[in-house]
């Protein structure tokens, strides 16, 4: 049986570099540091490879994120795998990555959305299970 955890968190610093401008698109990467608030209490550290369009627009990335801090009163850790194939209406894929929680978060497997809000804020629902 999972449980659902939501709520919302801030980007807190975003630090990205171009590692590769060449035909068609540009390769880079980017370091995101995050605070969450409601059922996740705490911060995560993103490290991500993106591709963007010569123009600028996001074209697809992966990344992983070690969030630290509370789950529902219960303390620890876990990773976030992020798949994002495309920006033209493919679906980005986030889930927990197998083996990775630690302390009370131990066994921690689930899914994770990312709802972005017209006015830029950021909310969230983690649909989870502890094994």
């Amino acid at each position: 049986m999972s449980t659902k955890a939501s709520g919302t968190f801030d980007v807190t610093s975003f630090a990205p570099e171009v590692l590769d401008e060449g035909p068609g698109a540009a390769l880079g990467r980017a370091r995101i540091t995050k605070a969450f608030e409601g059922g996740l209490t705490g911060t995560s550290t993103v490290n991500m490879l993106t591709v963007a369009e010569i123009e600028g627009s996001p074209a697809a990335y992966v990344a992983v994120e070690r969030f630290t801090g509370e789950l529902d009163g219960l303390k620890g850790s876990f990773v976030l795998q992020h798949s994002a194939p495309g920006s033209h209406g493919e679906q980005i894929a986030i889930r927990v990555v197998r083996g990775t929680g630690s302390d009370d978060l131990a066994g921690i497997t689930g899914s994770f959305e990312i709802i972005q809000s017209e006015d830029g804020g950021h909310s969230y629902v983690l649909e989870y299970s502890l094994g």
